[in-house]
């Protein structure tokens, strides 16, 4: 009796050590797998900080930098894992379309309030200069003439800065006028620049820049030459000579001064294909608006400009192309003006180059006496040649009021 009841204890005992051994076996068990797990979250909440801190200090500042009109690529995910996707990308996409949002409204403000300034500073430099012609009009002393004639030049290139950054802020060029030759338009175009003196053309063509591109040249003109002038030795010409070819006409502008590196360049001939729209906030200080201005007016009418050529005088080649579209021929009665003859007296010209004009003398009758005997040539001919040498300086600096509409029939680097 008493042997089996300590067998069945010690069977007892044996099934409760066994189930102990069971029960602490599964605790172990249970314990191991949550301890994997635990380290596992923490393992992922440590990766998920670590991304979480690489968006805030390098993806979402990458995103902010990229420049306008260039693909969006900025730094991926710290930790790749397989078969697991960006987890932050949402937010990225987000940030990216609230910075595109914010540059956007930015330019439009800054172009509309660049745009409306420039209308001002047109309009006032349109009505100084009708009264600086006003004045040249009344005025024949030579001091007098030839203070109004340097005044008159500032003006002119005061007004071509304005109308180029005004074209950059979406403005059109000028009015719609009437076809030009050739060289009368690279004469507006120099009249507009500093350095007009350094400028010489060499070379001639008997055709004609049709109407509505007369503008658009003159002022691309000039801001090429007025960058050829400006980026080469004072001493030195900047020439300017013609190529025919069956499909139109190059106007090229050789300097001698700095050749340009392999990335001003590339950075020069992205901006002169207009396909890049100019970003105001990206125009440097001082502002470079020359290559930004001309390669949107390029585009925008239709012919080709290229600095990708080295001058013979080691400096740049800027080609100005104009397809046989924009070319015309004029008629025999506008054929284009010669230059002003020299005149016999050197009292005409001031030390400085610039064109003295001289009002022509009263009849003998009004001056109450007989007009003394004038050497060279009669007043009738001074005054043609007087006309002839404004018509070709003047030809390409009238623009039209600010506000006016555009033509029906329209749609930097070291070196601006």
């Amino acid at each position: 009796m008493d042997h089996t009841l300590l067998t069945a204890a010690l069977a007892c005992l044996a099934a409760g050590l066994a189930a102990v051994a069971v029960l602490l076996l599964r605790q172990r068990q249970i314990t191991a797998r949550l301890r994997r797990r635990n380290d596992a979250l923490a393992y992922e909440m440590r990766l998920r900080e670590d991304e979480l801190r690489h968006l805030v200090t390098t993806r979402l500042p990458a995103l902010a930098e990229v420049p306008r009109d260039q693909p969006v690529t900025v730094p991926g995910p710290l930790h790749r894992r397989p078969g697991r996707a960006d987890e932050l990308q949402p937010v990225l996409d987000l940030a990216a379309d609230l910075v595109a949002r914010a540059r956007t409204q930015a330019e439009q403000s800054a172009t509309a309030t660049l745009r409306a300034m420039m209308r001002a500073v047109q309009s006032l430099a349109n009505e100084q200069q009708v009264a600086i012609s006003a004045m040249q009009e009344r005025h024949d002393d030579p001091a007098v003439l030839e203070d109004l004639l340097r005044i008159d030049h500032m003006n002119a290139q005061l007004g071509r800065r304005a109308q180029a950054t005004a074209v950059l802020s979406g403005s059109w060029p000028g009015q719609q006028r009437s076809a030009s030759s050739l060289t009368d338009v690279v004469r507006g175009a120099t009249s507009r620049i500093r350095d007009y003196l350094r400028v010489r053309v060499t070379s001639e063509v008997g055709v004609a820049v049709v109407s509505r591109a007369v503008e658009p040249v003159v002022l691309a003109l000039a801001e090429l030459l007025d960058n050829a002038a400006r980026h080469s030795q004072p001493s030195t010409p900047v020439e300017v000579n013609f190529q025919q070819a069956h499909n139109g006409v190059a106007i090229m502008i050789d300097d001698a001064g700095v050749a340009m590196d392999g990335e001003d360049l590339e950075r020069a001939t992205r901006t002169l294909t207009g396909r890049r729209r100019a970003d105001v906030h990206a125009l440097g200080d001082p502002p470079q608006v020359g290559f930004a201005v001309t390669g949107l007016l390029a585009a925008r009418y239709g012919f080709s400009v290229s600095v990708d050529t080295r001058s013979p005088y080691g400096g740049v080649r800027a080609v100005v192309f104009l397809p046989t579209a924009l070319l015309t021929r004029l008629p025999a009665e506008t054929a284009p003006v010669p230059a002003a003859p020299e005149p016999p007296d050197r009292t005409r010209t001031t030390p400085g180059g610039l064109v003295k004009r001289r009002r022509v003398s009263a009849a003998p009758a009004e001056q109450g006496g007989p007009a003394p005997a004038r050497p060279g040539r009669p007043a009738r001919d001074v005054a043609a040649g007087m006309g002839a040498w404004q018509r070709g300086t003047r030809s390409g600096r009238a623009t039209a009021p600010p506000d006016s509409d555009p033509p029906a029939s329209e749609g930097e680097n070291s070196r601006p």
